[in-house]
């Protein structure tokens, strides 16, 4: 498949798929400054690509889920460090998630005024500085 065929079949730039040949993360079959085409298998590497930046990899990562050939060689300890990692994020977008809906829905006159708003308040700058820091973010409390 010529470039612009890859293109229109997964839905990614012709520009992106040059980036990603530049990275290594797809090869082209043809020799350099010919016009590019793709092995078909391409479309199921570009799926695994758009799957792991999802999830939030990098694609130096992702090219390191590829052997030189460029089938899956996939870390599995990579891919469960990576669900840790959202599972934490999940956990703290929830929480940041029910303090404001408790602040929209405050009975208190000000939020200044309300315990839960003020243990949010706390729980997001003491996160915010330790993320500045490398570490990781408090729970909020209840």
């Amino acid at each position: 498949m010529d470039i612009s065929e890859v293109a229109k079949k997964s839905g990614v730039a012709a520009s992106a798929l040059r980036y990603y040949e530049r990275k290594g993360l797809i090869r082209s079959l043809t020799p350099d400054g010919a016009r590019r085409r793709f092995a078909p298998a391409v479309l199921d590497q570009l799926a695994l690509i758009a799957l792991g930046q999802a999830a939030g990899f990098s694609l130096d990562e992702i090219g390191a889920m590829f052997t030189p050939g460029g089938a899956p060689n996939i870390d599995r300890g990579m891919l469960a460090a990576k669900a840790d990692e959202l599972d934490r994020m999940v956990k703290r977008l929830k929480a940041m998630s029910e303090g404001l809906r408790h602040a929209a829905a405050c009975p208190a006159p000000s939020h200044a005024e309300c315990p839960s708003f003020q243990r949010l308040v706390r729980a997001a700058a003491a996160g915010a500085l330790e993320m500045r820091q490398g570490h990781r973010a408090p729970r909020v409390r209840r």
